[in-house]
C-alpha cells in the first residue's frame, strides 16, 4: 500500500467529527511507540516547554550515567544512542529553543565525560556536529537569545 499525500490526508481529516478524529488518534497511538509518546508531548507537555526540557534533561543525565566506560566503542555506541533520543524529543518540539537547549546540554555531558573524548577521534567529530547544529539552531532565534546561547557555545568552543 502506498502512502497518500500529505495534501488530501489533510482534506480527509476536515471532513472528519471530533469522534471519528479521536478514534483515528488512539488507533494511530496503539501501533507505534513513537506515535504514543508525540501525542503524550502534545496533549500534557507542550503547554509547559521548561518542564519538558528539564525532564529530558533529567533523562539524559540518567543515561550517561550508565555508559559502559571499558572502551571507547561502548561510550561512542551509548553516546549516540543518547543522541538519537534527544534528536526525537527535539523533533516532537519542534522548537529551536527546545533544540538549542537539549544539545547543549548534551555537548556539556559530553565534553566534560571521563574518560575524556579528546582521546577518541570518532567522538570528537560527533561533538563538533551538535556545536554546528547548535550555532545552526541559535542563528534562527531572537537576538537576545542568540547572545545568551552564543556565550555557551564559546564556553563548549575553549576547551575542546
Amino acid at each position: 500500500m502506498k502512502a497518500v499525500a500529505l495534501k488530501k490526508l489533510k482534506e480527509e481529516l476536515s471532513h472528519k467529527s471530533a469522534n471519528e478524529l479521536m478514534e483515528l488518534c488512539l488507533h494511530l497511538s496503539k501501533y507505534k511507540k513513537e506515535n504514543k509518546e508525540l501525542l503524550t508531548y502534545l496533549m500534557f507537555e507542550s503547554h509547559d516547554e521548561e518542564a519538558y526540557i528539564e525532564s529530558v534533561k533529567a533523562q539524559m543525565d540518567l543515561l550517561f550515567v550508565d555508559i559502559n566506560t571499558k572502551n571507547f566503542f561502548f561510550i561512542r555506541k551509548s553516546a549516540r544512542k543518547i543522541l538519537t533520543l534527544t534528536k526525537k524529543y527535539i523533533r516532537y518540539s519542534k522548537k529551536k529553543e527546545t533544540e538549542a537547549e537539549l544539545l547543549l546540554h548534551y555537548c556539556y555531558k559530553l565534553k566534560n565525560f571521563s574518560p575524556s573524548i579528546t582521546h577518541s577521534s570518532r567522538l570528537l567529530n560527533v561533538y563538533q556536529t551538535q556545536l554546528k547544529m547548535i550555532k545552526k539552531a541559535v542563528g534562527t532565534l531572537h537576538e537576545d537569545l542568540q547572545y545568551d546561547y552564543q556565550i555557551e557555545i564559546e564556553n563548549l568552543e575553549i576547551h575542546s
